[in-house]
């Protein structure tokens, strides 16, 4: 006799925006793709601001696909647009002769 229980992935979105930090722990079927948990998270409806356009998401801190699927575990996470190259202002404060801080902040 086959076992007719479903089997789920335990996956969590992330956002931390300007004002809101969201962490959606859910269940997905297998197959599901980033954008799928994205859309499935109700993370674009509560963070309106968030364009999976202009957005980069990864998965544990690794840059990944939406299209790309989900395996058990998976914290996917959006990020949005940095504000300043972090290269040009290490650069813009070295020619200032302004020392760096631990961290590079």
């Amino acid at each position: 006799m086959v076992d007719s229980v479903a089997t789920f992935l335990k996956v969590a979105v992330a956002y931390v925006g300007p004002e809101t930090q969201v962490l959606r722990p859910m269940e997905v079927v297998p197959g599901t793709t980033v954008r799928g948990a994205i859309e499935g998270s109700g993370v674009l409806d509560q963070c309106p601001e968030i364009d999976l356009q202009r957005y980069r998401v990864g998965i544990y801190g690794k840059l990944a696909a939406l299209e790309q699927p989900l395996e058990d575990g998976d914290r996917v996470e959006i990020y949005r647009p940095l504000i300043a190259d972090p290269k040009e202002t290490r650069k813009r404060r070295a020619q200032e002769g302004k020392p760096m801080r631990k961290g590079g902040a």
